[in-house]
Order: structure tokens, then C-alpha cells, then sequence
């Protein structure tokens, strides 16, 4: 038997920098929604623990001591065994959760392979600020250093571009280089009841790590200007740490439709609506 989860991709509409703790971790406000791209991680019964790599972006990971999916397991179930596999779909290191993702999808088919309760935020904070907010997997507004969730506003169907030139940026490397004060928390309502009011209440937002992370890598300014030119983009910022950058539009077909249209050699480029999890996956 072998039990598999989606791993979508998570973006950040914005991100705040609001504060700085005592420890040297920063104060986060964010709204993380998850599009309909992602890896697959699997499990199946086996007497020890192993991971395989696979797709596009799994070469990256290959020379990786400890993948997050390990950590994860041996948190879970310490000396369980299990045949992980892992199909790298999204780029690494590119400020969408990728390995977050990873780590909570592997929590989730972990804790039904070996018959556990469900994992916890605990649990998943363990292994990383963005997991709790990957491993429930849903709109969030998220707060502290990521752990602390709260619904999202409730959200108009939109679709979104994302787009990635092929470079890495480490986040600690971004929050290092972050200058200047702190953000206010973004004011958001209950609900939008339709596309430009939330850009519109959106554009009153940044990501206070984006001159950062341009300064790292300045190719992530050709990717917004690329990302602001396709017709029918209504916001145009970057995801996260970066690189990857995110436009939205009035549908996933558009964004859909305008993703086809990129053709940047060694560029990521996905186009389409947000992910909806099947109950199993609730």
C-alpha cells in the first residue's frame, strides 16, 4: 500500500515585517494561499527509513544529508521505517514553501501509514516556520514567525501567474540584508466579493523583503517587469523570500492563458487557480 499527498506551492499576497523577537526571529503579517501546482510526496511500508528524488527539480536535492521529509519522519515515529518518495515539481530555495510543503505532506501520509494521530502545529513548527501553515493547507493570515494562523478573508475564485528566473535565494540571506523600520499589520476585511477589491485592498500591502532580495538577485526585477507587461495582470510582487513572482488575474483561465505565454529559457513559469483539497486531504 502506498499512500501519497499533494504538496502545493505557498504564496505570500504580502508580507510584513512588523517586529523583531528577542531571539533575533523576525515578526511576520502574511496571507499564504496555496495554487494548484505542487510536489507529490509518498510512503509505503518498509523495515527502514529511505527517501527517493525524483522530477524536474529533484537533481537539486540529491546531494541533500538530511531532505526535511527525514527530519519529519524521524520527529513522527523515531526509528519507524518507511519508502519515502519525493516528486520534485517546484523550484528550490524560490520563497513558495516548497519544502515546507514537502515536510507537512510528508507529516500527514506518515501519521496514516503508521496509524498516529494526526500531526500537530507543534509538530510542525519543529521543522520550520512555514510548515504549520502548509501542513493545514489552507488561506491563512499568518502571524509570529508563521505559527500563529488565522482564517483569511474569504476569497473571490482569481487566477495567478508564478514565475521563477532559475536562481536560488536563501532566505536567511534576505532577512539579513532587509534594512530600514517596521511594517504595520495590513488592515483586510471578512470577505471580498470579487477581484479588484481585494487587489485594491491588496495594493495598499507590500513584501517588505522584496528590495532585499532584489539587491541578492536582481534578475527578480526583470521577472516583475515580464510578469507586469502580460495584459490582464492586476497585482505584480514578488512571493516570500523570492525569487519567484507572482501576478494575478481575473481568472485562473487568463492566468492560465498568460503563463503560456512566457518563454524565457531556464525560467519556471505556472499558470492557473488556487488548490482545492479534497475532504481525505482535510
Amino acid at each position: 500500500m502506498t499512500l501519497e499527498r499533494f504538496a502545493p506551492a505557498k504564496v505570500n499576497l504580502f508580507l510584513h515585517v512588523i517586529g523583531r523577537r528577542a531571539d533575533g526571529y523576525h515578526v511576520l503579517d502574511s496571507l499564504a494561499v496555496f495554487p494548484a501546482v505542487g510536489d507529490w510526496v509518498r510512503a509505503a511500508p518498509a523495515e527502514a527509513l529511505s527517501l527517493r528524488i525524483s522530477g524536474p527539480f529533484g537533481g537539486v536535492l540529491q546531494a541533500e544529508a538530511d531532505n526535511l521529509l527525514l527530519r519529519a519522519a524521524r520527529q513522527l515515529s523515531p526509528g519507524a521505517g518507511a519508502a519515502l518518495a519525493l516528486e520534485k515539481n517546484l523550484p528550490v530555495a524560490s520563497g513558495i514553501g516548497g519544502g515546507s510543503a514537502d515536510a507537512a505532506a510528508a507529516l500527514h501520509v506518515l501519521a496514516r501509514l503508521w496509524h498516529l494521530p494526526a500531526p500537530t502545529g507543534a509538530q510542525a513548527l519543529a521543522l520550520g516556520a512555514d510548515v504549520p501553515v502548509c501542513l493545514a493547507g489552507l488561506p491563512a493570515r499568518m502571524g509570529g514567525i508563521g505559527e500563529i494562523l488565522a482564517p483569511a478573508p474569504r476569497l473571490p475564485t482569481f487566477g495567478m501567474v508564478l514565475a521563477n528566473p532559475g536562481v536560488a535565494v536563501p532566505t536567511p540571506a534576505v532577512f539579513r540584508a532587509r534594512q530600514g523600520g517596521f511594517s504595520a499589520p495590513a488592515a483586510l476585511p471578512a470577505a471580498w466579493s470579487d477581484v479588484g477589491a481585494m487587489v485594491a485592498d491588496l495594493k495598499a500591502t507590500c513584501n517588505d523583503l522584496e528590495v532585499a532580495a532584489l539587491g541578492i538577485q536582481p534578475v527578480i526585477g526583470q521577472v516583475l517587469s515580464l510578469l507586469a507587461a502580460l495584459p490582464g495582470a492586476r497585482l505584480v510582487r514578488m512571493s516570500g523570500s523570492g525569487a519567484t513572482c507572482f501576478a494575478l488575474f481575473d481568472t485562473p483561465e487568463a492566468a492560465a492563458q498568460a503563463a503560456r505565454s512566457i518563454q524565457v529559457p531556464g525560467w519556471w513559469c505556472w499558470g492557473g487557480g488556487l488548490y482545492e483539497p479534497v475532504p481525505a486531504d482535510l
